[in-house]
């Protein structure tokens, strides 16, 4: 009972100090694991582990297999929760380049890591390529934290994104496919039986995946399952999955979980937040028991099988040869540009898949007497250990030195996707702005997603949305809620993090009945409130623009705004094009001159009549 509530306390403390230091969890957590594990034999009095995770006659936390049984149902729910992440319209300009990179990369990284182990530690080929199909992949779980607060374009993002959660089966099923071979022997039908295997991996995975998502999905939409019932139903959906698939075909799981995740967050599922805020924590959860687990699982026999100069070459290549070969190859033809291509390149950080299933096929090879199989486990935690190091560390220095680090971040984003938010959200579109609106009304979110504009349904006092790296280039935070509080504690959460160049909000109704309290975070107007300007984009639903002579005709027109409830101004566009936010303040734009322009929102101003301001004045 000690050991497993001092695991638990630990990995939420490593989880912790990780958001405090802004590093991947996977980092303290190894360690602890290590400490605890191998590394506590050196100190105790009769060389035993402090935390031993394998039952051995007299300690231990899981009898036989059972550590691995509980390994696999983690990861299943892990992935599951990962495919929910995944939405068809941010890989629109992408979606060949991950294509290819979980397939041409995963061809590259196999042959390339496996030849390479074979030559540099003198491991047998089929324990070479083993360790190769289990370092195929690439972690979200470490991903994500690196990318966080690195501003970069939403495509290179993305392309992280996906990369770590689509190719994770495909590294599992390489693996099992030569963990399959080598327990046949690598008699002759092996091609024959492979193909049998791979065909039946497919077949069930898919099948069982995307029956189970809509099927679940059904129920949840016709109330088949009471509210309260929901995450744990859902939960147990994905267990039952997971195992009738791998009954049908062994290790086709992880594959089935996947799809059912994808499919399920691609649909119309009214309580798809909810779900996704509990997968969520039981996942930090299960991450947190099971790096720990298997970090201490590792002996201090196994550090010293690697503890050599053979160890840190393999590393390098694989870092610095293998991973940029599947990305350039993998990136032919595409619209990345070379800086982007290397900092792809430089993030490949390998996570909790890998070292679960390392875990898992090394001690079965090893109890068989398999040559070599001993290497396998502490080599692939030497390589997630080192690249979730090394890109932690390097990153962001590396995405400024090749040119891909965002100096200025000019995402806008929108708090509220009403009718008015959608109005702004377009005008911006238009002008190759990255804008995303941010609601928990699924309706809204429906409408703008139909007008192609980037929507995220989720709970702003959820701290999902600092985790969400897509995000990663907003600079500006616009609050256009009807709710005043909700509002204030948009600007006050996200200022720092996404608005950096400005955060603004709409004024409440006792700002605009008091011109002396004009707070200098309002927005447009300080004599328009929400119910103004949604009456305003109900009666005149577009938005237009205006050419300025000076600043006296800029402030001319404001003046005009001000007294029309119809036209409320919204940004100043520049000569060359750049869009600036109008603040409730207005008179803060002071050198403007001609070749600027009114952003307005309603009805149209008569150009003629207002265009000798001027000189009226």
């Amino acid at each position: 009972m000690l050991e497993l509530a001092g695991i638990i306390i630990l990995g939420i403390l490593a989880q912790w100090f990780a958001w405090k230091l802004k590093l991947p969890a996977i980092l303290p957590l190894i360690l602890i694991g290590l400490i605890v594990g191998p590394i506590s034999t050196l100190f105790t009095e009769d060389s035993s582990k402090i935390i031993e995770p394998i039952w051995n006659g007299k300690t231990g936390l899981f009898p036989g297999d059972s550590l691995y049984y509980f390994v696999s149902l983690a990861i299943s729910i892990i992935l599951f929760e990962g495919g929910l992440t995944l939405k068809r319209s941010e890989i629109k300009n992408i979606g060949p380049v991950i294509s290819k990179l979980i397939t041409i990369g995963s061809v590259v990284t196999f042959f390339g890591a496996g030849i390479a182990a074979h030559y540099i530690l003198g491991l047998s080929w089929s324990i070479s390529f083993l360790f190769s199909g289990l370092i195929i992949v690439t972690g979200p779980t470490v991903i994500t934290p690196i990318l966080r607060n690195i501003p970069l374009k939403k495509d290179i993002s993305a392309v992280l994104k996906w990369e770590g959660i689509l190719i994770d089966p495909i590294g599992a099923l390489v693996a099992v496919l030569v963990y399959e071979f080598i327990s046949v022997g690598g008699g002759g039908d092996f091609t024959f039986t492979a193909l049998i295997e791979f065909g039946k991996i497919l077949l069930f995975g898919t099948t069982f995946g995307f029956t189970f998502a809509h099927g679940l999905t059904a129920a949840v939409k016709r109330n088949f399952i009471p509210h309260y019932l929901l995450n744990v139903v859902s939960l147990s959906v994905v267990l039952l999955v997971f195992v009738m698939s791998d009954v049908f075909a062994h290790e086709s799981g992880l594959l089935a979980v996947v799809v059912m995740g994808m499919v399920m967050g691609n649909t119309d599922l009214p309580n798809i937040k909810e779900l996704l805020y509990f997968k969520e924590s039981l996942s930090v959860l299960l991450i947190s028991i099971l790096f720990i687990l298997l970090s201490a699982n590792i002996n201090i026999a196994d550090l010293e099988l690697i503890f050599n100069w053979g160890t840190l070459i393999l590393f390098a290549v694989i870092v610095f040869v293998v991973r940029p070969l599947g990305v350039f190859l993998s990136t032919r033809g595409s619209n990345l540009q070379l800086k982007e291509k290397l900092f792809i390149s430089w993030v490949g950080p390998r996570g909790i898949v890998a070292a679960g299933i390392a875990s898992l096929f090394g001690s079965k090879l090893f109890s068989k007497g398999v040559p070599g199989a001993d290497y396998i486990t502490p080599l692939v935690f030497v390589i997630v250990l080192g690249t979730v190091l090394l890109n932690a560390t390097t990153a962001r220095m590396f995405a400024k030195l090749v040119g891909v680090f965002l100096k200025r971040s000019e995402g806008i984003l929108i708090i509220g996707a009403s009718k008015l938010s959608r109005l702004i959200a377009q005008y911006l579109k238009e002008h190759n702005r990255h804008v995303v609106l941010i609601d928990n009304n699924q309706t809204n979110i429906s409408k703008a997603k139909k007008l192609g504009i980037d929507a995220i349904s989720a709970n702003i006092y959820s701290d999902s949305l600092t985790d969400n790296i897509e995000l990663s280039d907003m600079g500006y935070v616009m609050a256009l809620t009807a709710n005043s509080d909700i509002n204030n504690f948009a600007v006050k959460k996200f200022e720092k993090q996404f608005g950096e160049n400005g955060s603004f909000r709409l004024v409440n109704t006792d700002e605009m009945n008091d011109p002396q309290n004009n707070p200098k975070e309002g927005l447009f107007s300080h004599t328009d409130d929400f119910i103004k300007l949604m009456e305003a984009a109900r009666k005149y639903p577009s938005i237009h623009e205006i050419k300025l002579k000076d600043q006296t005709h800029y402030e001319g027109l404001i003046e005009i705004t001000k007294a029309d409830e119809s036209i409320i101004p919204i940004f100043l566009k520049s000569p060359d094009g750049e869009l600036h936010i109008i603040p409730s303040f207005s008179k803060s734009f002071t050198d403007i001159t001609e070749g600027y322009e009114l952003v307005y929102l309603g009805k149209m101003l008569d150009v003629d009549k207002h265009a000798d301001i001027t000189e009226e004045e």
